[in-house]
């Protein structure tokens, strides 16, 4: 009987590691972790030099606090994204694997995982920062979700209505660590602000066909031939310059700062020039090399020039 039932223990542990690592790979995939990520790192930004400003550790059980609670509402918001989205990422190649397309999760959970993260997070964030944090949090995954998400099938506006929520995460560190705002956290969030229309327009040139596919309102699926697009790219490029200066006249880094800065803006905008000057629509074969190495350029950018900011304020 033992020899008979022995086999049966590996076997069972083995399906059940199975289950724990699709689980795993289901949420990291519901949450977006590597957006999640992303607005943790510009968040812990804003904390950073709302905690200099406030004569504060900068890596104060704050902190913990903070990114805990944005995270939860971040995650939430990406999950409840996925629910309201989930038929039209069945038309995408790039979102069809997501669990609530494939089955692997089903929706109740992904709506009980993704409303719990949200209210959690907001009530964790009111009780272990501030009240401002919570609202403003709260405030920024209503506007993602009961805005930006529904707009992307009606108009290409979609893309600056959503450039809000997106530049909140530094804001929302400030805050948690400030109990207000200030000129410096609205400098961060026009900061990130400006950034995300090269780096979703570029995203939007690349997948154009998935987009239109899913009936999605993107400015490239709106106007097939690019131009706009491209002014879009180069405009709110050469806006990000002088936006990314402010910081060394605020005393928030230096003049190393502010050479790297003129130096990355202004790559960030020759990058975005090449697409001015191939005027290539969308769906030409040599403009997706140039979508893509504007998208690549815009991913080192955003965490160099942080990265910069924070060295040059340490120093």
């Amino acid at each position: 009987m033992s020899s008979l039932s022995q086999p049966l223990i590996p076997s069972a542990e083995r399906t059940l590691t199975s289950r724990i690592t699709q689980l795993a790979r289901d949420y990291s995939e519901l949450t977006k972790a590597r957006v999640t990520t992303l607005i943790l790192m510009t968040a812990w930004c804003g904390f950073f030099f709302g905690a200099a400003k406030e004569g504060v550790s900068s890596l104060s059980l704050t902190l913990l606090h903070a990114l805990i609670g944005i995270g939860l509402v971040s995650a939430g918001t990406a999950a409840m994204n996925e629910v309201m989205e989930r038929k039209l990422d069945s038309n995408m190649r790039r979102t069809a694997r997501r669990p609530l397309v494939t089955g692997s999760m089903s929706l109740t959970h992904g709506i009980i995982a993704a409303s719990s993260m949200i209210l959690g997070g907001t009530a964790y964030l009111w009780i272990a920062t501030n009240p401002l944090t919570a609202l403003l949090t709260a405030a920024t995954c209503a506007v993602y979700l009961l805005a930006y998400t529904p707009l992307k099938t009606v108009h290409p506006i979609c893309t600056f209505i959503g450039a809000f929520p997106g530049a909140m995460p530094p804001v929302l560190g400030w805050t948690a660590v400030r109990g207000r705002l200030d000129i410096e956290a609205i400098v961060l969030f026009l900061i990130l602000f400006l950034w995300q229309f090269p780096h979703f327009h570029s995203i939007a040139w690349l997948y154009r066909e998935d987009y239109e596919r899913a009936s999605i309102r993107m400015l490239p699926v709106v106007e097939s031939d690019g131009r706009s697009t491209v002014r879009a790219i180069v405009g709110y490029s050469l806006a990000l310059i002088p936006a990314t200066l402010a910081p060394t006249f605020l005393h928030m880094a230096g003049w190393i700062y502010f050479i790297g800065a003129a130096v990355l803006g202004t790559g960030l905008l020759w990058v975005g020039l090449r697409m001015w000057h191939a005027k290539l629509a969308p769906v030409a074969r040599g403009s997706k090399p140039l979508a893509r190495h504007l998208l690549q350029a815009t991913v080192l950018y955003l965490p160099l020039l942080f990265a910069l900011m924070m060295l040059d304020r340490a120093a």
